[in-house]
């Protein structure tokens, strides 16, 4: 499968007014800031002397602009059109008048992404992390391209607005950013803020960072993650779709008829755990593949598939609202704690935890998207006996079943 990513291009440049230039060449346009009456009058209301203050300290310095003595009249009038007297005026108008619009960063829903994502290679790290922020950039490349063109588009560049022509719009590629960048959609009430955070060391590539910021994001992840998959191991991670060999029809029929449980299951509780063992071979990894891709991908899960290292390391993302955990060889992670093979890991207590949801949810927004998350667990094991009682424990797991038929 194919994702959506961003390429950026375009270099930042070492800080100086000729920059002004470079974003006027890339088709950006000075923004000016219109006089608002109601604007003014609140500054008045709220706070009279400050605007008498810088109200007076404009004037003085047009005065004293008109009023050198060793210069002839009409090079004083030429004087107040100088540069000095002209930043004293933009400075003066940018307080009297409005701002340009920008995000509401107290609104519920936030999510970001750096682009491209670098990955850290050592001996002691495993790929997990840069997956994770991998899925996360594919998510806000997702959103972009269900949103399209934005209906305004600004940078605030060395204390400057600017705004680029939406007509000129083809891709953010194509966006030079040197400063902060807001792009906005009025249907969507949708806000975005590009900040550049400078060049990837020996790549030559600059890394961005992109927050979309709203009300209420749901909806647009949920469209943009639709269909996808991750799994997360210690020697091969990627992110793509769930591929199924064998449907649910093809398994014998008690099967079949426990995954109807399942999928009832699945509509009606917030969470469910559901684990399934029997001897190797008869099928409980193709069953957990056709569950996620059959039942769980068409309402919208987001698919997860741990191994042994990714256990120990992974968090559901709070910005998904629907996630799906499988994890495979249960019995050979999350071992009875009694046993000696399990006095040198931490295995069983994070998948304890993540059934319990202390790891991720002791503390929640409550209008977040993790506030209403739902989790399936799909866990697979080739006996019971190994596991620790606690993960057995009434509560943790809703629904066993053994798989007794060799499945082919």
């Amino acid at each position: 499968m194919a994702f959506s990513n961003f390429d950026h291009g375009n270099e930042l440049r070492d800080r100086n007014p000729t920059q002004d230039r470079g974003l006027l060449g890339a088709g950006w346009r000075p923004l000016s800031r219109d006089f608002d009456w109601s604007y003014f009058f609140h500054l008045a209301s709220k706070d009279p002397w400050e605007l008498a203050h810088k109200t007076l300290d404009f004037s003085s310095d047009i005065a004293d602009a008109l009023g050198r003595q060793n210069f002839t009249w009409w090079a004083n009038i030429l004087n107040v059109f100088s540069e000095y007297t002209r930043g004293d005026f933009n400075e003066f108008w940018d307080y009297i008048t409005p701002p340009p619009a920008g995000p509401n960063c107290l609104s519920a829903d936030m999510i970001t992404a750096e682009t491209p994502v670098v990955q850290f290679v050592s001996r002691d790290s495993i790929p997990i992390d840069y997956v994770l922020k991998r899925l996360q950039e594919i998510t806000v490349c997702k959103v972009l391209d269900l949103l399209g063109r934005p209906d305004l588009i600004t940078q605030y560049y060395l204390e400057r607005y600017f705004y680029y022509p939406i007509e000129r719009f083809s891709t953010w590629e194509r966006i030079q950013t040197m400063g902060i960048v807001y792009a906005y959609w009025k249907k969507q009430n949708i806000w975005l803020q590009i900040d550049p955070l400078g060049r990837i060391q020996n790549t030559g590539r600059n890394q961005f960072q992109y927050t979309l910021i709203a009300d209420d994001l749901r909806s647009l992840i949920n469209k943009a993650t639709y269909n996808l998959a991750v799994m997360l191991s210690g020697y091969q991670s990627r992110v793509g779709q769930v591929q199924s060999e064998f449907p649910i029809r093809t398994f014998p029929a008690d099967i079949q008829g426990f995954s109807d449980r399942v999928q009832e299951a699945i509509f009606t509780q917030p969470q469910l755990a559901v684990l399934v063992h029997g001897a190797p071979g008869t099928g409980k990894t193709a069953w957990t593949q056709a569950v996620a891709k059959e039942i769980l991908v068409p309402l919208g899960y987001v698919i997860f598939i741990l191994d042994h290292d990714a256990v120990e390391n992974f968090v559901p993302p709070s910005y998904l609202e629907k996630i799906c955990i499988i994890i495979n060889e249960a019995d050979n992670l999350a071992q009875d704690r009694g046993s000696e093979a399990a006095q040198h890991s931490n295995k069983t207590e994070h998948i304890l935890s993540l059934l319990d949801g202390t790891l991720y949810q002791s503390v929640l927004e409550p209008e977040g998207i993790n506030a209403q998350q739902k989790l399936v667990f799909l866990m697979t094991c080739n006996t019971t006996e190994r596991l620790d009682p606690a993960v057995l424990r009434k509560g943790r797991i809703d629904l066993i079943y053994e798989f007794v038929t060799q499945f082919v």
